[in-house]
C-alpha cells in the first residue's frame, strides 16, 4: 500500500511517499481502508515539532527523539473497515466509520489499523467520508471550548482565530447557546464565518480586537496569539477566557488571574470521547451543524497541503482524498 512517512522533523518535504506492507489486524484491531483524511495545524506542528514549551520535551520523548516513532502522521481519518481481528465486536467489514486516531496517527495511508476502542463511530447515512474525517479534531475540540464558556443566551463571545477546523464548529456551537458571537480571523474567511452566524466578523490584520470599544462576556483563543493581560482587560467581570493553545507565559498568567477571581480562565484540550463524535454527527445530519471544507488533495500532493495549512489560508476543514472517493456518500 502506498503511506506518506514523514522522515525526520522538518518542513513539508520531509513527507515521502512510500510502498510499505499492508498492515493485517491484531486481536482486537481493525483495519480500515482509508478514504478521507485532513490536515490540520496540529499535524503540522507534530511534522515540523513546533510545540509550546512547556510539552516540547515530554512530547520528544513520547514522538521519537531524532524522527516520528510512528512515521505516518494523521489524526482524522474515514474510511471502511477492510477486516477485523479475534474478538472484535463493534465493527464488522464494510462498516463506515471515522474517528480520531489521537497521537498513534497513521491516517496518511491507503489502510490503517487502529485498536477496537479507538476513538471510532459509524458515518450517518447520506454523509460523505470527507464531511466525516472533518469532525473529530476541530469538532471535539469547538465543542469542548464552548461547554468550558458555560455561555448563557444574550452573552457576548469573541472566538479568535474562528475561521479554521476548530473555529468553525466554535462559531457556530456558541451561536446555538443564544450568543452573540465575535468571529476573529483574516478578512477573506469573514463570508464563510457570516455564514455560520456570526454576528460580528474582525480582522485581526487590520484592527486589534482588544483595542476595539467591545466587552465580551467570553473569549474562546483558539490559535493561542491574543496578548494575556489585553485579552483580560476586554472581559466582563465574570468573563471567562478559553486558551486553546496555551504558552507557558500565558498559563502562568492564568494561574494568577484565577487567583484574583474577576474572571476564570482555562486551558485544557478535549478527549476523544465517542459520544461526543456522535452528537456533533448527528447535528450535522440534522442540518443543525455544517462543515465547510476549503479544498482537497490527494495523498501524494500531501506536502503541498501542510505548506497551506501552515500559510494560515486555511478555511474551515483541509482534506486529503486518500483513495479518490473522500466524497462519496455510500
Amino acid at each position: 500500500m502506498k503511506a506518506m512517512h514523514c522522515t525526520s522533523y522538518g518542513p513539508p518535504e520531509v513527507l515521502e511517499l512510500r510502498e510499505v506492507d499492508k498492515p493485517t489486524p491484531r486481536a482486537g484491531d481493525v483495519v480500515l481502508r482509508v478514504h478521507a483524511a485532513t490536515v490540520t495545524l496540529g499535524d503540522c506542528e507534530v511534522r515540523a515539532f513546533k510545540l509550546a514549551d512547556w510539552i516540547w520535551l515530554p512530547a520528544r520523548l513520547a514522538f521519537g527523539i531524532l524522527k516520528p516513532r510512528q512515521p505516518v502522521l494523521g489524526m482524522e481519518i474515514a474510511g471502511v473497515i477492510d477486516s477485523v481481528g479475534a474478538d472484535v465486536k463493534r465493527f464488522k467489514p464494510g462498516d463506515r466509520v471515522f474517528g480520531s486516531t489521537g497521537f498513534s496517527m497513521g491516517a496518511y495511508a491507503e489502510f490503517a489499523r487502529l485498536p477496537e476502542a479507538a476513538s471510532l463511530t459509524a458515518i450517518p447515512e447520506g454523509m460523505s467520508y470527507a464531511e466525516a474525517a472533518s469532525i473529530p479534531t476541530g469538532g471535539l475540540n469547538g465543542l469542548h471550548f464552548v461547554r468550558k464558556c458555560q455561555l448563557q443566551p444574550g452573552e457576548t463571545i469573541l472566538i479568535n482565530g474562528a475561521g479554521g477546523a476548530i473555529g468553525m464548529f466554535a462559531v457556530q456551537l456558541a451561536k446555538a447557546a443564544g450568543a452573540q458571537v465575535v468571529a476573529v480571523d483574516k478578512a477573506r474567511k469573514h463570508a464563510m464565518l457570516r455564514s455560520l452566524g456570526a454576528d460580528h466578523v474582525i480582522d485581526y490584520q487590520a484592527q486589534d480586537y482588544w483595542r476595539g470599544p467591545g466587552r465580551y462576556d467570553a473569549i474562546i483563543d483558539i490559535v493561542g496569539l491574543g496578548p494575556f493581560s489585553q485579552s483580560v482587560a476586554v472581559l466582563n467581570h465574570g468573563g471567562r477566557y478559553v486558551l486553546g493553545n496555551p504558552k507557558t507565559a500565558q498559563m502562568l498568567a492564568a494561574m494568577m488571574e484565577n487567583r484574583r477571581k474577576r474572571i476564570r480562565a482555562m486551558f485544557e484540550l478535549a478527549g476523544d470521547e465517542v459520544e461526543d463524535l456522535d452528537f456533533l454527527k448527528h447535528q450535522i445530519a440534522d442540518g443543525a451543524l455544517r462543515v465547510v471544507i476549503d479544498r482537497s488533495f490527494s495523498l501524494e500532493a500531501l506536502p503541498e497541503a501542510h505548506r497551506y495549512v501552515e500559510d494560515g489560508d486555511k478555511t474551515g476543514a483541509c482534506i486529503i482524498d486518500v483513495s479518490g472517493e473522500a466524497y462519496a456518500r455510500e
